[in-house]
């Protein structure tokens, strides 16, 4: 079947025209819904113990719903998943099973088998595999064997269980493909791998998310329930919903049509009678305790399944298809294999347009597995701050008023966003999303742009500027990358159609202009353009918790803030000047921006406040500083991702840009040489290279000579997959001595897992390689290649000190990161444990985890194991290398007039 790659492209571009909804249904359905800040009314703040898995299947929720390779539309009214028995387990499985942030040795920890195999922005095709045991599922085992390991030792997963052995598991697959944006095409294929036959029960699911028992309101409640089947259809349901027209779910294999109301079991949960007697877990008290009465037999309620029991032999495949569809139809299942060939082939034809004939089937593989869990990992997220601090009516309102979040009751939720992972993070974080961005920008800039400006809408964003962090502590400062993320999408766009969306740029400007002055006003405490902030998402990076304050009298001056506020500065700049092309009156806001980079890298340079430098110019690198009550400083002399993160203020400009700007271009002037009061600062920003492009940064080129060869040493930060958070040099130089104000302070350089129980203890930026922050460091090097030329040059000590020009180091560090995911000379992946079955095992091995953290020294795979949030950046770094020209089709979207700016 030969199909146009742009049918996707397509789909896409009628979507943003608003002839078609392609993105109403999608994979919005997280893996987990409890345990989350939003489903906790305690008085005391105790998400884990106040809704944990036992609970989750007898209580129904109140802001989202969760389930197994699940999809719902996009306001989540109405939601579909897989359910699954085996006969043999205690718990019929709807949802993923994990630890929580207070059980085992590594915080929360989803404890399941599940891969995110394909998918395309409009969600026309879907991918997903669970592999599920066919021995008892090992819960308690998990739980008290994770509970039993320290710190020192590694977190028991499922496949340590032995919960796979002989292959007595089942690949469980579905599939999604849609006819049109109101029509799904469903197929559950379950594969027996074990040597016998086994049974199975499939139950697909269909339910109406809880909104009548907590509204508060007269709502009319909607219903689910039987209709007669049509030709080719075993079995039909009508959905009927008041704010989504109604759907029909059809089944073509005869099953045993279960109906339930979607309400909490308060009899088994708190010996209280229940108002009715159908409630949430009828189908697991139906099927697993057999107990009859559990579902209603009238044929009607707000929960449905579909129970299918199947026997297949060892080593073949059983298959149930649904039609989910908003018409109903005389023949649903008439098309269906068309639908799907269609589809797949389609999904075929558009991703081999992202990457040219070169590229490895490896590399083409590590590119689609990485943006499918993407594409998976958008989440419906919903969250009303004002009406949840309320509580229960039972609960005083005086018990909530100081509980998390309490400062932000503007904030309200009920959006799709880009998630970091669906089961350990389903809530949004504010910088995972700016980098998640840069990668969705590849296949869908509309929905990224959409993602920017939503934390920035007056839902979100705080009166006083700032950006809500993640739903455990909004108030909590993560670095200041939106500015980052919202650039990285306006210069997609305008690759991809010829011509960037000022419009978009403006909106983006002026509510990132209130989140910077919230910063200046916030976190520079002495008002000298040197930053604190917190642990700014480094976790456990430094020698003491920096989220704690120190002694009174005692502040501590980051290098890791100041120069994310540096690099912020900058992109401002960028971003008025970009504006300033079309609206001239913007090139005010460029001389202010850069005026505040200018002040930021005055006192980086140590020419006011505590008059010491955050460079340390002997060792080459940027370090915190201790301000003692006295005005005395006292340098923190580690080598971390702190000291390099100011690389990141860098920016090249173009003449375009500087054009007719006399305002602009005479404050350049002002600073010739990169000087401020007689000082230099930062790099010369009138200096033109050979296409009339200026450089603005903090870092000048002698100091970037300076930094690099620590950075490519293996001995410190080089490691074969990738720079590490710390370096490797604290493995013996641990101890720093005492630190006013902070005490004996001391860091180790740890590549693997966390020996602190900081932050929950579940991440580690103490020696292992980051995707993100490496990223951030091949923009860097590239911007200053694109500046410099190929003169530049510096020596390289893990080449013998070779001396190597800047896009030599920007494509070594860029293969070393994505090596983490191919097969090495001996054939193994480094990102999973040598005997792991992704190694070897046919059925496992082209399956890839994308981890939130990796190894120092080995690249294993390290944190949340489904983290596609911005390790997806893996995408971004194989089309680097082998990307295509962009596809006609887009380029005739838009004006091509300036696509090479």
């Amino acid at each position: 079947m030969s199909t146009s790659p742009d049918a996707e492209r397509q789909r896409l571009e009628n979507q943003r025209q608003g002839r078609e909804a392609w993105r109403l249904w999608g994979p919005y359905l997280s893996e987990r819904a409890w345990g989350t800040v939003r489903e906790d009314y305690s008085p005391d703040g105790t998400p884990w113990e106040y809704f944990d898995h036992d609970q989750a299947r007898s209580r129904a929720y109140r802001w989202n719903e969760d389930g197994l390779g699940g999809i719902s539309d996009e306001a989540q009214h109405l939601c579909f998943s897989l359910a699954l028995w085996n006969g043999k387990d205690a718990i019929l499985k709807e949802r993923a099973f994990g630890l929580t942030g207070h059980q085992g040795n590594r915080g929360e920890d989803v404890k399941e088998c599940y891969f995110y195999l394909d998918a395309t922005p409009s969600h026309a095709w879907l991918h997903y595999l669970y592999k599920y045991p066919q021995s008892p599922f090992p819960y308690t085992r998990l739980i008290e064997e994770n509970a039993h390991r320290s710190r020192a030792e590694p977190p028991f997963n499922l496949i340590d269980s032995n919960a796979f052995s002989e292959d007595r598991y089942w690949d469980v697959e579905v599939f999604y493909a849609k006819a049109s944006p109101h029509e799904l095409h469903i197929r559950i294929v379950a594969s027996n791998r074990g040597k016998e036959e086994a049974l199975l029960w499939l139950l697909p699911q269909l339910w109406f998310r809880n909104y009548w028992s907590w509204s508060g309101k007269d709502e009319v409640k909607p219903l689910l329930h039987a209709i007669s089947a049509p030709q080719n259809a075993a079995w039909a349901v009508m959905a009927e919903h008041p704010a989504l027209r109604n759907y029909y779910l059809y089944g073509r294999q005869q099953a045993d049509l279960l109906y339930t109301e979607n309400e909490t079991n308060n009899s088994r949960l708190w010996g209280v009678p229940n108002a009715a007697p159908y409630v949430k877990d009828a189908f697991h008290r139906y099927l697993v305790q057999g107990e009859q009465s559990a579902v209603n037999p009238a044929g009607k309620g707000t929960k449905f399944g579909a129970a299918h029991k199947l026997a297949i032999p060892s080593g073949k495949t059983g298959m149930i298809e649904l039609v989910l569809t908003a018409e109903p139809h005389l023949q649903p299942f008439e098309n269906q294999d068309s639908i799907f060939a269609r589809r797949r082939v389609e999904a075929d034809a558009f991703f081999r347009t992202f990457l040219t004939d070169e590229a490895p089937a490896e590399d083409q593989r590590i590119l689609r597995q990485a943006l499918a869990g993407m594409i998976w990992t958008k989440q419906f997220y919903h969250y009303d701050v004002s009406d949840w601090l309320k509580g229960d009516p039972a609960t005083p309102p005086a018990s909530r008023r100081q509980v998390r979040n309490h400062a932000w009751p503007h904030l309200k939720a009920s959006h799709v966003i880009s998630m970091p992972d669906t089961w350990e993070y389903p809530w949004f974080a504010a910088w995972d999303l700016a980098f998640h961005c840069a990668t969705l920008a590849l296949i869908d800039v509309d929905f990224t742009k959409e993602q920017i400006e939503l934390l920035l809408n007056e839902n979100y964003l705080h009166p006083n500027g700032q950006i809500p962090a993640y739903e455990w502590t909004f108030s909590d400062a993560n670095p200041p990358v939106h500015a980052m993320g919202a650039l990285k999408v306006f210069r997609a766009e305008r690759v991809q159609r010829g011509r960037g969306d000022i419009g978009f740029l403006k909106r983006v400007l002026h509510k990132l202009l209130l989140n910077h002055t919230w910063w200046i006003n916030l976190k520079d405490s002495t008002g000298t353009n040197v930053f604190e902030g917190g642990f700014l998402g480094l976790d456990n990076i430094s020698v003491y918790n920096r989220s704690e304050p120190l002694p009174p009298g005692y502040t501590l001056k980051q290098a890791d803030a100041t120069g994310w506020m540096a690099m912020f500065s900058l992109q401002l700049t960028v971003m008025a000047l970009e504006i300033a092309v079309e609206d001239p009156a913007y090139e005010n806001i460029a001389v202010q921006s850069y005026s505040q980079f200018l002040a930021i890298a005055n006192t980086i340079a140590g020419h006011t406040g505590a008059r010491v430098s955050l460079w340390d110019d002997i060792d080459g690198f940027f370090k915190d500083l201790v301000v003692d009550p006295d005005g005395s400083t006292h340098r923190i002399d580690v080598f971390s991702w702190v000291g390099i993160i100011p690389l990141f203020a860098c920016e090249v400009v173009d003449g375009r840009l500087l054009a007719n700007r006399k305002r602009f271009t005479a404050l350049l002037w002002e600073h010739k040489g990169g000087m401020f009061d007689g000082s230099v600062i930062c790099a010369c920003p009138i200096d033109t290279n050979e296409r009339g492009e200026h450089l603005l940064s903090l870092v000048t080129p002698a100091m970037f000579v300076k930094i690099l060869p620590r950075i490519f040493d293996e001995e410190e930060f080089f490691s074969p997959h990738g720079v590490r958070s710390v370096s490797k040099r604290h493995a013996t130089q641990a101890d720093l001595g005492h630190i006013p104000g902070v005490g004996n302070a001391v860091i180790r350089y740890v590549p693997g897992e966390s020996d602190s129980p900081l932050f929950g203890g579940n991440s580690n930026w103490r020696g292992p390689v980051w995707m993100q922050t490496n990223y951030l460091l091949i923009q860097t090097i590239e911007k200053m290649h694109r500046y410099l030329g190929e003169a530049f040059t510096f020596p390289a000590p893990c080449l013998n000190h070779c001396e190597i020009d800047l896009k030599y180091a920007a494509n070594t560090l860029a293969e070393r990161l994505v090596d983490i995911f191919r097969r090495d000379e001996s054939g193994l992946i480094p990102a999973f444990p040598e005997k792991s079955p992704h190694q070897t095992d046919p059925h496992w091995r082209d399956l890839l985890l994308f981890h939130e953290y990796f190894h120092g020294e080995t690249g294993r795979g390290l944190g949340a194991a489904h983290q596609t949030g911005w390790t997806g950046l893996v995408a971004n770094l194989v089309m680097r290398r082998y990307r295509k020209e962009i596809p006609e089709f887009w380029k005739q979207q838009g004006s091509r007039k300036d696509l090479a700016g």
